[in-house]
């Protein structure tokens, strides 16, 4: 008798943990929207300095000297910020400057090399796998793939420049956080 009094008492272990659960996810998914409007605002930023910085180097060529704006303009492009806010190296050309947040649309015939090398390699990574028929790639595996630390933050960043190239065309989304090229998109070489 004592031992049904005890069991309609006693909340059932199966129950709790489900309680237990439902609250681990309602956090999981709060802290996954603080860090998607993290990475909105990141990239707001720094889209704003590579301007910025941009406009600064075009204003130091307009206010060169015309003979020395040639010689200068390797000098100017050193300061172009990296993703880590260190000092870049010089570009060889306006060409070559392509500033990690700007993704152009993808469209038929357009070349990977419009892109910055980080979203190139996603891209790689992205079409070896799908050559290999691994199927799509998470952005755990692409850190580890880049070998770089798999760590939230790492990972987070893999996942906004991701999102990006879906957002763009490049990349498509099969399924929440798993990323393959988009239909179309070919090799290095070309778009089509």
């Amino acid at each position: 008798m004592s031992s049904l009094l005890w069991g309609s008492w006693m909340p059932s272990v199966v129950g709790l943990l489900e309680q237990r659960e439902l609250g681990a996810r309602r956090r999981v998914d709060e802290l996954r929207e603080e860090a998607d409007r993290i990475q909105a605002e990141l990239a707001v930023a720094e889209r704003e300095w590579q301007e910025w910085t941009i406009a600064r180097s075009k204003v130091g060529e307009v206010l060169a000297p015309e003979e020395e704006s040639g010689r200068d303009r390797g000098r100017a492009d050193e300061s172009v910020p990296t993703a880590k806010g260190q000092p870049g190296t010089a570009p060889q050309s306006a060409e070559a400057v392509k500033p990690k947040s700007q993704v152009p649309v993808w469209r038929e015939g357009l070349a990977w090399s419009a892109l910055s090398v980080d979203y190139q390699r996603i891209l790689q990574l992205g079409a070896d796998r799908a050559r290999l028929g691994q199927g799509p790639v998470t952005c755990q595996e692409m850190a580890a793939g880049f070998g770089v630390d798999v760590v939230p933050a790492r990972v987070e960043a893999l996942r906004s420049k991701a999102k990006r190239l879906v957002a763009r065309g490049w990349l498509a989304e099969p399924a929440p956080g798993r990323f393959t090229p988009a239909p179309g998109v070919a090799g290095p070489g070309g778009g089509s």
